[in-house]
């Protein structure tokens, strides 16, 4: 049995997830050093979405272990790697449309209590409530706490999302797509918070947007085929061949690459 690296956050080692013949996650190391973005990209079918579902519980692996802040948490159910401080956003984003910005984060904070009490009014749990507001300010829509969500821009539906996950003060935030849909503008605004959201907590992204993946990240890991084809820093990924012909081949990645790195 191997042993964790007590300084990262996530050490995966040897992990691999099989679906019949098919190998979605082939034998994969990964590790999240401490205050730190680290982005996975790849084609779709690379194994991605799979492998955050090995870190969040909803797949166990057939080989390999999952270690987070130095446990073993291979094969532990979504709730107790939740409880844990692994949190995590999905591409689809969920949020209540009917219920307003402030009360989705209340209703995302009670459901973290052992004991769940939906129905108590905000203004006699002040513990949640400071909760809220300091979570508003966090993700910047102080402005819009009385907003119901299904009024928002797809934008703040994102940064609502990433709110609900971040209310229980989790160490480790999984973001799937965070800027799918986004307009240019959403996108910026979205890269600036989660950059600064990395002072605090450690970030790992699956993003298909070469933009935001090299605005924002400190390292890369690059899947293909189920398996890491590359790892390191943007400077590194940007500079290596494999890449280029597996994934940023196709011409607005190799410009916006090369105009970044040149």
């Amino acid at each position: 049995m191997s042993e964790p690296n007590g300084n990262l956050v996530l050490d995966a080692q040897n992990v691999t997830k099989q679906f019949g013949g098919l190998t979605a996650v082939s034998d994969v190391t990964f590790h999240v050093p401490e205050r730190s973005i680290v982005s996975i990209i790849g084609p779709n079918g690379a194994g991605k979405t799979t492998f955050f579902n090995l870190i969040s519980g909803l797949l166990a692996p057939d080989s390999g272990q999952v270690f987070f802040l130095g446990q073993d948490i291979t094969g532990l159910k979504p709730h107790q790697i939740s409880r844990l401080g692994i949190k995590r956003t999905l591409q689809i984003k969920s949020v209540f449309p009917q219920l307003t910005v402030a009360e989705n984060l209340w209703i995302t904070a009670q459901a973290a209590h052992p004991f769940l009490h939906p129905f108590r009014p905000a203004s006699r749990d002040r513990a949640t409530a400071e909760k809220v507001d300091a979570t508003l300010e966090q993700i910047g829509m102080t402005a819009v706490t009385r907003r119901q969500a299904g009024t928002l821009s797809y934008g703040d539906i994102a940064l609502l999302e990433i709110g609900m996950a971040l209310i229980s003060a989790p160490r480790l935030l999984l973001l799937d797509e965070p800027t799918c849909g986004m307009s240019p503008a959403e996108t910026e605004r979205a890269v600036g918070k989660i950059r600064e959201l990395a002072r605090s907590i450690d970030i790992i992204i699956i993003e298909h947007d070469m933009q935001v993946v090299f605005d924002s990240a400190d390292d890369i890991t690059v899947m293909a085929q189920g398996a890491i084809l590359a790892s390191g820093s943007p400077q590194e990924i940007a500079a290596d061949e494999r890449v280029r012909e597996a994934y940023l081949g196709r011409p607005e990645d190799e410009d916006y690459v090369e105009e970044a790195y040149a």
